[in-house]
């Protein structure tokens, strides 16, 4: 049930670890319970779906932050590719900040590559006892020649390839990007996450960037798990936004 509620928004800054500012959006509905959105590649804390999310959340009285990784959005640093170990920290960091706030990390949220960064954060740290996966990828081997032309691996020995979001901002991905992203499990490590931590994963069914076999497969390796492929949607849920937050706002609140 929501709980209609005054929300104050404000616009901060956290220092990561590596002393680079975060920017973030906090919506306070005066709960000292929180949930933490994590963005994209590519993407920000601006996204349409983690704004639509944070409404939702707030109206059913649950504060929330959104934030941009380093490198990305407003963020200070430099956007890499395959900084998944960067991102955890950045994470990690956010986390932290917060609860010295005293707050309640009620649960983290990531999308598309934040999903799979929040995935590899619950099998590091064991602070935050829900975590929620959109449209996630597990073998961070495939989905590669959706974002370059087949031939990547031969191109990208002449130099960097070139990544444009929808907002047609340009991103440079090096040889030692893609290796670093290769390089990272994230199958062996979500079978590691312990079964007090909760995790849904929730995938359109008609997602054309990260296939739906990737959230059924964490159904079957990880021990507390939840699943919910909503039908018909695609990797941005664009036209199921209201019932992708549904799903979330259930699951956050002990109802599915």
């Amino acid at each position: 049930m929501e709980h209609p509620c005054d929300v104050s928004t404000k616009k901060l800054s956290i220092l990561n670890s590596s002393g680079e500012k975060l920017a973030g959006i906090l919506h306070d509905t005066g709960s000292k319970d929180l949930v933490i959105l994590c963005h994209g590649l590519t993407a920000s804390k601006d996204f349409r779906l983690l704004v639509s999310l944070a409404k939702t959340l707030s109206n059913a009285g649950l504060s929330t932050f959104r934030f941009d990784f380093s490198g990305n959005g407003e963020s200070e640093g430099k956007f890499e590719f395959g900084n998944y170990s960067k991102e955890i920290s950045d994470l990690h960091d956010v986390v932290l900040y917060w609860m010295q706030e005293g707050r309640l990390i009620k649960a983290i949220l990531g999308h598309s590559k934040g999903g799979s960064t929040v995935l590899l954060y619950a099998s590091k740290f064991k602070e935050v006892n829900m975590i929620i996966n959109a449209s996630g990828r597990l073998d961070l081997r495939t989905g590669l020649d959706k974002l370059f032309n087949k031939d990547f691996l031969d191109k990208i020995e002449a130099g960097p390839l070139i990544l444009k979001n929808s907002l047609g901002n340009v991103f440079h991905v090096t040889r030692e990007d893609l290796m670093q992203r290769l390089s990272i499990d994230v199958v062996a490590a979500v079978q590691t996450i312990p079964k007090e931590i909760r995790v849904l994963s929730v995938h359109g069914s008609e997602d054309e960037l990260v296939d739906v076999e990737n959230a059924i497969q964490c159904d079957s390796l990880i021990a507390n798990h939840t699943l919910q492929i909503i039908q018909g949607a695609d990797h941005l849920f664009s036209r199921h936004e209201e019932e992708f937050s549904e799903i979330v706002k259930k699951f956050v609140f002990d109802e599915v």
